[in-house]
């Protein structure tokens, strides 16, 4: 007898966090094991899609899963995406997106999740926000309001996972940092948007400019280095150059008492990424954002026991005890006109940092790297615990058999004919 059937729709193919996050929930539905499934990938931004291995079990079990004949309506539709994007296919579908970054959720983000049966969301951060967003309508002649716009399907957390064969422990032996020179150095890994000065959402170039600050007058053969594990979300020349010429205008007026910084950019697996995290040049993690929905590469890092300085606001709190992290004040603030879009809205609040609170603890945990090593020694056993990615497939499991009802299947007894 055949199993229901499952459609899935997400970015599987593309190197992005959506696409990890889209192939790690594929994983929960094999694990799972209680469907026929299709696949069906998508893309996602520009972003390549070479991230399915067909030498590797899994690679070859999703590849079977894709180019199937959709003949019938599937007993569940899970779609991985931006809710403004959340299409009701299944008897009972499930849209699942990675979050949220602000304090607002679009209105058609709104119209999006209504449309689906259950929305999963990776942090209470994320749900708050959703939950949260009301947009009311107006009568036009006298301004009372007539009815309010909201979230009414159930939303749920499931937190990405780690997987933990791959980031407990580097699982090759490669010098991903082969040619840089300094020996203790900041990691930050995370695309740079758009957005002016101190206005985009990883605030990349005031990270950059508070570094330099920082340590402009430490002795040359003291100072640390900074790593930038960054792209402007494509992996090309012309990227990697407009990348290059945005940190020589940001560190030009420091001249030669600029710290070192090294821009680490192109596509990295996850077994090197595993390697640059773990790396022995690499000290501690460093991040400005303005808020995640999630902050997968913090998580990552986690494993490795080292210091994370990271903005005290979104999404990575669920993940980051505060006893173990060195988290950056800083208060909410409007999106700048340049960072916003149709999913970042002026109308929203984010994270804005005191830089002078960042300066401080970016020179601490230098100075003081010994107590703060110690201090974060904690990260890896919550991540262990709370955040692998089998903890994921098991809750995964709990809330599909709480909210999908499977049809059952009864199979029929035929009287006996007995003999005349």
């Amino acid at each position: 007898m055949s199993k229901p059937l499952l459609i899935y729709q997400a970015p599987v193919a593309t190197r992005s966090g959506y696409g990890d996050h889209s192939r790690d929930i594929l994983k929960s539905i094999f694990q799972y094991d209680k469907f026929d499934v299709i696949t069906i990938p998508t893309r996602w931004g520009n972003t390549p899609q070479n991230q399915i291995n067909p030498q590797t079990e899994f690679g070859q079990k999703l590849l079977g899963t894709v180019g199937k004949q959709v003949t019938k309506q599937p007993e569940v539709h899970i779609q991985m995406t931006v809710p403004n994007e959340f299409q009701k296919k299944g008897k009972f579908s499930i849209g699942i997106t990675a979050g949220i970054e602000s304090t607002i959720a679009p209105k058609d983000w709104i119209d999006g999740c209504n449309r689906m049966d259950l929305i999963i969301v990776p942090t209470e951060f994320s749900k708050k926000v959703l939950e949260g967003t009301v947009y009311d309508e107006k009568d036009k002649q006298t301004g009372q309001v007539i009815r309010q716009f909201k979230i009414t399907k159930p939303i749920v957390v499931l937190h990405e996972g780690v997987d933990l064969s791959t980031y407990l422990k580097p699982k090759v032996d490669v010098d991903v940092l082969e040619g840089i020179d300094s020996d203790w150095n900041y990691l930050f890994t995370g695309h740079w948007l758009k957005g002016d000065l101190g206005k985009d959402r990883k605030d990349v170039g005031m990270m950059i400019k508070t570094f330099c600050t920082v340590f402009k007058n430490t002795p040359k053969k003291k100072q640390p280095g900074l790593i930038l594990k960054t792209s402007s979300a494509g992996f090309s020349v012309m990227d990697r150059e407009h990348i290059s010429t945005k940190i020589k205008e940001l560190t030009s007026e420091f001249g030669d008492k600029c710290p070192p910084i090294h821009l680490l950019f192109g596509d990295l697996s996850e077994d090197e990424m595993s390697s640059l995290y773990h790396h022995p040049k690499v000290k501690a993690m460093i991040s400005f954002t303005k808020g995640e929905g999630y902050g997968r590469p913090l998580c990552e890092f986690s494993l490795t026991g080292k210091p994370i300085l990271v903005s005290k606001w979104s999404g990575h709190l669920d993940f980051l005890p505060e006893e173990n992290t060195v988290f950056l004040e800083g208060a909410l603030d409007n999106i700048h006109e340049s960072a916003a879009d149709q999913f970042l809205m002026k109308e929203a609040k984010w994270y804005q940092l005191n830089y002078s609170h960042a300066a401080g603890m970016i020179d601490k945990v230098f100075n003081q790297y010994k107590t703060y090593l110690q201090k974060s020694k904690g990260l890896v056993g919550n991540t262990k615990k709370n955040f692998s990615l089998q903890s994921m497939h098991d809750k995964f499991k709990v809330i599909l058999d709480k909210y999908v009802k499977l049809p059952e299947f009864v199979s029929l007894k035929l009287p006996e004919i007995k003999k005349l």
